[in-house]
């Protein structure tokens, strides 16, 4: 299958999947919630990501976990600000991933390059019309209701069917209030009203989204999906978060060869790697109905 290469406005152009870094300026996202709360070990980790492979940077000021209560908006503010700051200083692309307009536009007048909300814009009435107004790519994800509740909510005649018919019609409606849908990436949302066999069902099926034309981001990053594959056999026990990197890149790698735009990982450098590694391959298969040379001994 020929790649599609998607162009975004205002972002470079790689010619593999991306791989973009998560910093989580929280104090209880689920797997490295509380390790970067001071601004300056943020922007460390922010940069340190950047050398290890990540080709941007998505920070974050409040956990989206399964059960995660909102923070207050001044709060969120000031924990993303300073690190949006600093990594823009540096030269880094920097993405912010917040379900509030306030937040989005404070973020790109810090140097914030694109919006990733969760929600795809159905947490803020005004986010389409805020993005529409910045001009940055927007991240559209799969959403069903808040973190606090979206376990209950995952519920699907076909999963992959209704997932994307609901991406399709969030897309239809920021574009209606002003999103340019040239600037419109796509996320399948593994986790969010999801149990792990709709996980499964939805990485198993990424080709479906190729029919959006939009590019697609997937997040896998040590996700629950991947726990509960590798529990001890002997206790059942899910694998704990930080031990699922290995996973994560693996899975990372399965996105870009199904055609991911980019990919959302805590831990860069294997799945930097395995992306690239993904990439050459493909580079070096042979186009469609063209034969390989013979060879005779």
């Amino acid at each position: 299958m020929e790649r599609q290469l998607h162009t975004l406005p205002g972002l470079p152009e790689w010619d593999r999947c991306a791989v973009m870094g998560i910093l989580n300026v929280t104090p209880d996202s689920f797997s490295d919630g509380g390790s970067w709360l001071d601004p300056g070990w943020a922007v460390e980790h922010g940069l340190s990501l950047v050398a290890r492979g990540a080709d941007m940077v998505d920070v974050g000021g409040e956990s989206t976990r399964p059960g995660a209560r909102r923070v207050p908006l001044q709060e969120e503010l000031a924990r993303v600000l300073p690190v949006v700051r600093g990594l823009a200083r540096e030269g880094v692309l920097v993405s912010i991933d917040t379900m509030r307009s306030e937040v989005a536009e404070a973020a790109v007048d810090a140097g914030a390059r694109i919006v990733n909300d969760v929600s795809g814009g159905l947490a803020d009435d005004r986010m389409a019309r805020t993005v529409a107004r910045t001009g940055v790519p927007f991240v559209l994800m799969h959403w069903r209701g808040q973190s606090h509740a979206m376990d209950g909510l995952a519920d699907y005649e076909d999963v992959v069917a209704d997932v994307t018919t609901e991406v399709e019609r969030q897309l239809d409606a920021v574009v209606s209030a002003g999103v340019d849908p040239a600037r419109v990436i796509v996320d399948p949302g593994l986790g969010f009203a999801k149990s792990r066999a709709d996980d499964w069902a939805l990485l198993a099926a990424l080709d479906a989204w190729h029919a959006l034309g939009r590019p697609l981001l997937v997040g896998p990053s040590r996700k629950r999906f991947l726990g509960e594959l590798l529990a001890d056999p002997a206790t059942g026990v899910p694998r704990p978060a930080r031990e699922r990197d290995a996973a994560t890149a693996a899975t990372a790698v399965l996105a870009a060869a199904a055609g991911a735009w980019a990919v959302r990982v805590h831990e860069v450098r294997a799945t930097a790697d395995a992306v690239r590694v993904e990439a050459a391959l493909h580079a070096h298969r042979p186009a469609a109905g063209r034969r390989p040379p013979h060879r005779t001994r």
